[in-house]
């Protein structure tokens, strides 16, 4: 755990900005809708809706 104690302060916060970036790329690519319709037939699939 010295990991943690030895980095810097805030240095969550480029990791959070890198996420929200990377997130933000690929639903501007339309993946977000990719994405979206697994989830909802994956769960229509184990509910045994579909």
């Amino acid at each position: 755990m010295s990991f943690w104690k030895n980095s810097k302060r805030y240095a969550w916060v480029l990791g959070a900005l890198a996420g929200t970036l990377f997130l933000g790329a690929g639903a501007l690519q339309g993946q977000f809708a990719v994405i979206w319709k697994k989830a909802v037939m994956i769960c229509l699939e184990c509910i045994g809706i579909g």
